[in-house]
C-alpha cells in the first residue's frame, strides 16, 4: 500500500466555532468519501487556517468525527495580501492503493477557486 497525500480547503462565512466545526467536518467527510477512505487509512492530517480565524482549532472537527488516534496538527497560513480570507486547508497523508492521479482533492464552495487545476 502506498502513502498518498490529499489536499482540501473550505472558505468559512464567518469566524465562529460552530460554523468552523460544521464546515471542517463537511470538508473532511468529503475527502474521506470521495477517496473511499476510513479513519484507519489516515496517517496524519495538517490543518492550516488563515490569520483571520481565531474561534477554534480546525482539528477539533476531526476529533468530533471520532478520528482520535491519528496525529493532527494546526498551523497558521501565511498572511499574504489579497489572499482569500477565512480559509481552512488540510493536507492528509493516507495509505491507499489508488494511483496518485486518482486521488480526489476536495475544495468546497468558494475555495474551489484556490486550485482549479486539482479541485474535484
Amino acid at each position: 500500500m502506498a502513502v498518498r497525500a490529499v489536499r482540501g480547503a473550505v472558505q468559512l462565512e464567518r469566524d465562529d466555532a460552530d460554523h468552523m466545526d460544521e464546515q471542517v467536518t463537511a470538508l473532511l467527510t468529503a475527502v474521506l468519501e470521495r477517496n473511499g477512505l476510513t479513519a484507519d487509512d489516515l496517517i496524519s492530517i495538517w490543518f492550516t487556517a488563515t490569520p483571520d480565524l481565531h474561534s477554534d482549532f480546525p482539528a477539533a472537527a476531526a476529533r468530533g468525527l471520532g478520528i482520535v488516534d491519528v496525529p493532527l496538527i494546526c498551523a497558521q497560513e501565511l498572511d499574504i495580501e489579497g489572499a482569500m480570507p477565512r480559509v481552512v486547508r488540510l493536507l492528509a497523508h493516507i495509505e491507499s492503493d489508488r494511483p496518485r492521479a486518482e486521488i480526489a482533492h476536495v475544495y468546497l464552495g468558494a475555495a474551489a477557486a484556490l486550485r482549479k487545476d486539482i479541485a474535484q
